[in-house]
């Protein structure tokens, strides 16, 4: 970033809004929004927004094409589906904003944060925009010419599914934990970029610059760098097509097999069959296991990426550090689990029961979560009461509705989660949850 403003920008006529127009065009466009009389599209091109505070604005469908957002407050801001080409949101806040489908070719976003942004299917490609202003005379504002168009931005965190960045310059920037299943970042010039802890599932960096890059512990099955450059990028930990563990075509006996034993083995209070031990094996080619029995089950360090699990029976099973990202839980019983350190990144745990296992005795045994990464995980309705959260991440998850009473969330990253403060009031250790609110 050069530091110096919207003033280095090339030179061009741009409109600069009072508050009260600014305000009497968002009512209009809101009227718009919901088909009322009186409602007018926001077009506002090359307009001067810079430093203004938009947060939590309804910009959905409005068009901004050249206009300058610097170092404004967006955040919380909906852009869905509006038109914002070649707009400079250089040192703007954009956090948990939503650019669903948004338009932002050419834009320049050198310094600004969108932590936990959503620009699923956003197009941020490179392009060139071309004004006349009233002389006559055409001015263009190429992001080409800054070699920081997108670099030192911060997307950590943020949701940028199907999104388009062919081309685009991202040299430096930071895209750690962010959902990027299915991007485009084909010729991306993104060398020392970092993406670490990202779904990169699918994403495209065919003849991308991808030196020096961090990739350190990111998903990417499915992934394809044909002819990227990938000197010195730091592969370490990464999840691919590759086997991650022992396969399951390695054993003697079948999946099925394997789990009608085990379910005789608890049924029979363990005098017949024989408990299930999956640990360090790459399970993705188990297909789903939804309603199975895996009741004290032992799968350390186990593989399940993007495997169903929904309703499965998982009580007090043994699951210390294992792969979880994307998986379903929905419905399930986990009632007792130890997954302690297992990553849980975007996985589906509606109305799951993670509550203590009642034992003989009157013994409970709590769901042990602890240092458990659940960012973006769906926990709506979930029943953690009594769990231990200890130090988990449980950043940009939704706890909407669930039970937290007597749960452990000593040290919990609580960073842009969906819970109310009087969810976590109800829990132990509440305050020294990190980064609610």
């Amino acid at each position: 970033m050069d530091g110096t403003g919207v003033a280095d920008a090339p030179q061009r006529e741009l409109i600069k809004p009072t508050a009260a127009q600014r305000t009497e065009l968002i009512r209009r466009h809101g009227l718009f929004r919901a088909s009322r009389d009186g409602g007018r599209r926001l077009v506002l091109a090359n307009a001067d927004l810079s430093h203004v505070d938009l947060a939590g604005q309804d910009l959905s469908h409005a068009d901004f094409t050249g206009s300058t957002f610097y170092g404004a407050n967006l955040s919380g801001c909906r852009f869905d589906s509006a038109t914002v080409f070649a707009c400079d949101f250089r040192q703007a806040n954009l956090a948990n904003a939503s650019l669903i489908r948004a338009d932002l070719r050419g834009c320049h976003f050198a310094g600004a944060i969108l932590i936990g942004a959503n620009l699923f299917e956003a197009d941020l490609r490179e392009g060139i925009h071309v004004s006349r202003d009233r002389h006559g005379e055409y001015h263009t504002l190429a992001p080409e010419d800054r070699p920081t168009a997108i670099s030192g931005a911060d997307f950590s965190g943020a949701n940028l599914t199907n999104a388009s960045l062919s081309g685009a310059i991202a040299v430096k920037t930071d895209f750690s934990d962010a959902i990027m299943r299915g991007c485009k970042l084909i010729r991306a010039h993104v060398r020392g970029a970092n993406f670490s802890g990202c779904d990169l599932e699918g994403a495209d960096f065919a003849q991308a610059d991808t030196r020096e890059a961090c990739f350190r512990g990111a998903v990417i099955a499915g992934a394809r760098f044909d002819f990227a450059d990938m000197a010195g990028a730091d592969m370490h930990d990464v999840l691919s097509d590759a086997p991650h563990g022992h396969m399951l075509s390695e054993l003697d006996v079948g999946l099925d097999e394997l789990l009608h034993r085990h379910a005789a083995f608890i049924a029979s209070g363990g005098r017949q069959g024989a408990p299930l031990d999956f640990s360090g094996f790459d399970l993705r080619s188990a297909g789903s296991l939804a309603g199975t029995c895996l009741t004290m089950a032992t799968a350390r360090g186990a593989v399940f990426y993007g495997i169903d699990l929904s309703g499965a029976a998982m009580q007090a099973a043994k699951c210390a550090d294992a792969d979880f990202r994307n998986c379903r839980f929905d419905g399930g019983d986990l009632r007792g689990i130890a997954m302690p350190g297992a990553l849980l990144n975007n996985a589906s745990l509606r109305e799951v029961n993670l509550r203590p296992l009642r034992l003989e005795g009157q013994r409970l045994i709590p769901a042990d979560l602890t240092r458990v990464r659940l960012r973006h995980a769906d926990l709506t309705g979930a029943k953690l009461r009594g769990a231990l959260l200890a130090g988990a991440d449980l950043s940009f998850a939704d706890l909407t509705g669930a039970e937290l009473t007597e749960a452990d969330l000593a040290g919990a990253r609580l960073f842009s989660c969906k819970v109310s403060r009087a969810q976590v009031a109800t829990a132990r250790n509440a305050a020294t949850a990190v980064g609610l609110g």
